[in-house]
């Protein structure tokens, strides 16, 4: 009879405990429940937002950005002794120094500036070192006593150039000066005759004059006194033998009545 008791009393204990045990667990997850309510909500409403979209469009959600609380810790403050600081020295002020007053010293009259001339300096001009000359001969035509023409050679002093045999046949055409002529001496190369070039090759030389040079007024005297003019002139240069008369670049056989000037002329060709 005490056996049945026990076990009967026993039981009993065992359903209360099975009974404490539910609840306590039923109140836990309640507990948990109320303490997630928000996370539980917002997995349901995106539990719901997933079930609403079709099929593939799962890749598109992305999860709500994860909240985290930064926790702060609070370190027990320590109770650390505080050292005195060192008495900071004061910088010492420098010693003040008397002021010393100069007494006023009275204005001197200002004495008038005596304006002072200026200094003219006379440059002397530098003179420019004379141009070189050198004498050159030129032929002219002179009529003898027997009325023969021939040739007067006149010594000019002309200037150092690089065209020596031009300069010397421009000065045969400006003719005699105004004392040459009252010595007789002419100029029998027609007026108006200019030189259109001149050159040498080898020991000829080739002297182009302008077509006024065709034509002499004083026959075959005349031409012929008119090339040894330009002959005797142009040979007196010693690297010249001969001269090739040429009018307006181009070469003629004969000269006025039957004077040839087809090739080189030399003075024994006279």
């Amino acid at each position: 009879m005490a056996a049945r008791k026990d076990t009967k009393k026993g039981n009993i204990t065992g359903s209360q405990v099975i009974v404490i045990f539910w609840l306590v667990f039923i109140i836990v997850i309640i507990s948990v429940f109320m303490y997630n309510a928000e996370t539980i909500k917002e997995n349901f409403n995106l539990f719901k937002t997933r079930m609403n979209l079709p099929s593939g469009a799962e890749e598109l959600l992305e999860p709500d950005d994860e909240y985290i609380e930064e926790v702060v810790i609070e370190q027990p403050q320590r109770n650390i002794p505080e050292t005195p600081s060192a008495p900071i020295a004061a910088e010492p002020q420098p010693a003040a120094v008397p002021e010393v007053v100069t007494p006023a010293q009275p204005a001197q009259p200002s004495q008038p500036q005596t304006q002072t001339k200026p200094q003219t300096q006379t440059v002397q001009p530098v003179p420019a070192p004379p141009a070189q000359t050198r004498d050159r001969a030129v032929y002219f035509a002179q009529v003898n006593n027997d009325g023969q023409i021939l040739q007067s050679k006149v010594v000019r002093r002309l200037p150092v150039t690089q065209s020596p045999m031009t300069d010397a046949l421009n000065v045969l055409l400006a003719g005699p000066t105004a004392e040459e002529l009252k010595r007789g001496l002419l100029n029998l190369i027609p007026p108006n005759t200019r030189i259109v070039s001149a050159t040498v090759r080898g020991s000829t030389a080739y002297i182009n004059f302008s077509e006024d040079f065709l034509f002499n007024t004083f026959g075959v005297e005349g031409y012929v006194a008119q090339l040894r003019q330009i002959v005797w002139t142009v040979t007196e240069f010693s690297n010249i033998n001969d001269v090739q008369i040429l009018i307006e670049g181009r070469r003629f056989d004969y000269l006025g009545e039957g004077i040839w000037v087809g090739s080189p002329i030399s003075r024994q060709s006279f």
